[in-house]
């Protein structure tokens, strides 16, 4: 329903504005969903200077384009044969955009409403159109994807040492050690002095120390 319509719309307005410029401004198309009886705004914005704009409709149930009316900066309006006047207005808004109104939208207002710019210089812009679907529910938009918990991060590095007091024993251990064997020496030393003494020596030895 969307490109087919809008490239057989402007080959049709190419007719009504034949002889001037024309500029195809590739812009995606607005899909809008207004509920039924309710008020819509379709927008035509200027890019530079309009002078006026042209409306257009091609519905499902007119298988020609509509010519719905065309307003000028002076919101002059003209209106198309056929169009409904009490619920279709043209104005304009501000200096930057063109508006066509429909109020107490019907079902039978669906279809794809296009309009053209035309500047003082005779250069026309046509825009790719707004599709019109009232009373129909917009499609729901998907889910957004659930963030990702945090993963932990697993160390697998060997568990730290617990510090030792090696450092420390060592200090305390080896001067003990050299004391021992010390004393051992002498003590080995002195039986070694006694074993060699001759027997009488060692007599008077005995002797001098039970003396009082």
């Amino acid at each position: 329903m969307t490109t087919l319509p809008l490239a057989w719309t402007l080959l049709t307005v190419s007719l009504w504005t034949a002889g001037s410029s024309q500029i195809l401004l590739q812009e995606p198309v607005k899909v809008l969903y207004p509920a039924i009886s309710t008020q819509e705004n379709i927008e035509c914005n200027c890019i530079n200077s309009c002078d006026s704009v042209y409306w257009f409709r091609r519905t499902p149930h007119h298988s020609d384009l509509q010519f719905l009316g065309k307003c000028n900066n002076a919101e002059r309006v003209n209106f198309g044969a056929d169009v409904d006047q009490a619920r279709f207005k043209l104005s304009k808004r501000g200096n930057t955009a063109f508006v066509l109104r429909i109020d107490s939208v019907k079902a039978e207002d669906a279809g794809t409403y296009s309009c053209i710019l035309k500047d003082k210089s005779g250069q026309d812009t046509w825009r790719p159109g707004t599709v019109l679907r009232p009373g129909e529910t917009p499609p729901t938009a998907p889910p957004k994807p659930k963030p990702k918990p945090p993963v932990k991060s697993v160390c697998h590095c060997s568990p730290k040492k617990k510090p030792t007091h090696d450092g420390c024993d060592y200090l305390v251990l080896w001067p003990l050690v050299g004391a021992t064997a010390g004393l051992a020496l002498a003590l080995i030393c002195t039986l070694y002095y006694f074993s060699r003494l001759p027997k009488k020596c060692r007599h008077n030895f005995v002797k001098m120390r039970q003396m009082p």
